[in-house]
């Protein structure tokens, strides 16, 4: 087994082996990854936050040890707490990161931070407040910053700069935590799902106070939410059938 890091800004994930294959995620600055198969051009890796699988550019991966990987998985994370700030490399030259860019390795990759930073579990009053420093990113499917994001990468984010683990895709983050029985008992910060015709979870949104959801369509943005689902005042009809609200923290 080998094993890798993302050294860069923002690295598309792909579905295969090329460029033009569709972005279903990201790896963000200082992430780390199991790599579970390498070719010439790509690698497929496991990301270890949440195990999410795709291929990635060999170009765009650093490789490290064994003995690092699991010295990363096992420190306390500490991530990025401004939407854009910088690392300084050893040749004095500036590399732009996102907000929730894992910073633990900075020491190995010689890069030097003097930015904001969080680390630890926050109490679920503050995911509002950090789903609120997203609000107007626009929507990109397999996004997860500021520059582009989708719903599910929203919510991870969020989580995850809270100190809180959510699987990657919406399906998959409907499996965590605990169902709610009415939208009454939800509390801001719980997370709402949404269905298809067909019944298959395709939306997620973070439940705010007074009825209203932050969630990511055409751009991360405000709207009521009732029993039925998500209304949208600018086109006064309902966008999303409510499936589900889950209680995780």
């Amino acid at each position: 087994m080998q094993y890798g890091i993302c050294p860069l800004s923002i690295v598309p994930l792909r579905e295969t082996t090329s460029n033009n294959s569709e972005m279903v995620s990201q790896v963000l600055y200082g992430e780390h990854f199991k790599i579970l198969e390498e070719r010439a051009q790509w690698s497929r890796i496991r990301v270890a936050f949440d195990n999410f699988e795709a291929w990635i550019s060999n170009k765009q991966l650093l490789k490290i040890p064994e003995e690092t990987y699991f010295q990363l998985d096992q420190a306390t994370p500490k991530y990025s707490a401004d939407l854009f700030d910088f690392v300084t490399d050893h040749n004095g030259h500036l590399i732009t990161i996102p907000i929730g860019a894992s910073l633990n390795a900075t020491g190995l990759l010689n890069h030097h931070f003097e930015g904001h930073s969080v680390t630890g579990e926050k109490p679920k009053m503050e995911i509002v407040k950090t789903a609120l420093l997203y609000l107007n990113s626009p929507y990109a499917w397999g996004g997860k910053s500021p520059l582009g994001i989708d719903c599910s990468g929203l919510t991870q984010m969020v989580y995850k700069l809270n100190g809180y683990q959510l699987n990657r895709n919406s399906a998959d983050q409907a499996k965590q935590g605990e169902p709610l029985s009415f939208i009454e008992e939800s509390e801001a910060g719980d997370l709402a799902f949404f269905d298809d015709k067909e019944g298959i979870i395709d939306h997620v949104g973070i439940m705010m106070n007074d009825n209203y959801i932050i969630h990511v369509d055409g751009k991360v943005r405000i709207d009521r939410i009732d029993h039925s689902g998500i209304f949208n005042a600018e086109l006064k009809r309902h966008t999303h059938q409510l499936r589900v609200i889950k209680k995780i923290i």
